[in-house]
């Protein structure tokens, strides 16, 4: 298997044995519920302040009219720090992924609700081709069943229902309800809806090995000492 698009789940199995559970910090610039969430904070400043305490991957959202982000974000934050960068979108096409590579992503999102099942198939292997990573996010126990045979190396849960901007009220429950239907070998993801250390104790009851935040570390008043209560080691 090519070393390079297995760099973000390298990083957070190593964590991950070390006893710690890995979180990725989320950039985005706000968010369709909460607003503006940089608050006049350069987000490369906090990617780098994140990766200084300890981040595996820094996940960078690229979404513009929702999400405030950008390709540029993308290459700042991955020239500012060495890090594995996962690219967040929603990435339908291979020109889409050749976008990804030359902007310094090591990884991207693959969102199943958004593509068809023989589409999100050729996404994945055309992506594998180019050395990214796919995260292939899930929200259903049937968007789970369509992907088990695939071998992937990572998968994500989506606590909230990405179709509603994240207007949801979704909760840790989601990933609670599937991680009896993911499959073996995956870095399993659990996303959005985590907000404090008991979160992070419910996903990884429910089989999740990580997760990914991004409000409630961009919300707090210092995001790294968040991270740090985020990420303490398992007990």
């Amino acid at each position: 298997m090519n070393q390079n698009y297995t760099k973000c789940t390298t990083a957070l199995w190593k964590q991950y044995h070390f006893g710690i559970t890995p979180v990725i910090p989320d950039i985005k610039c706000k968010s369709p519920g909460e607003g503006d969430l940089m608050l006049g904070r350069d987000p490369v400043e906090i990617a780098k302040s994140l990766a200084a305490a300890g981040a595996p991957v820094i996940s960078v959202v690229t979404e513009r009219d929702h999400f405030g982000g950008s390709p540029e974000l993308v290459r700042q934050i991955a020239q500012a720090t060495s890090l594995p960068i996962l690219r967040k979108d929603f990435i339908k096409t291979h020109d889409h992924l050749l976008e990804s590579k030359e902007m310094g992503a090591s990884g991207i999102l693959l969102i199943s609700s958004i593509v068809e099942k023989e589409q999100l198939y050729k996404l994945i292997e055309e992506a594998l081709a180019l050395d990214l990573e796919p995260l292939v996010e899930t929200h259903s126990e049937e968007e789970i069943r369509a992907v088990k045979d695939l071998k992937l190396s990572f998968l994500g849960i989506n606590n909230r229902n990405i179709m509603e901007w994240e207007m949801d009220g979704g909760t840790v429950n989601t990933t609670e309800k599937l991680g009896d239907f993911v499959p073996s070998g995956a870095f399993v993801l659990s996303e959005s809806s985590i907000s404090s250390p008991e979160d992070v104790q419910r996903a990884r009851s429910a089989g999740a090995h990580g997760v990914l935040v991004g409000t409630a570390i961009l919300r707090a008043q210092d995001p790294v000492e968040m991270y740090h209560k985020l990420s303490e080691p398992r007990g």
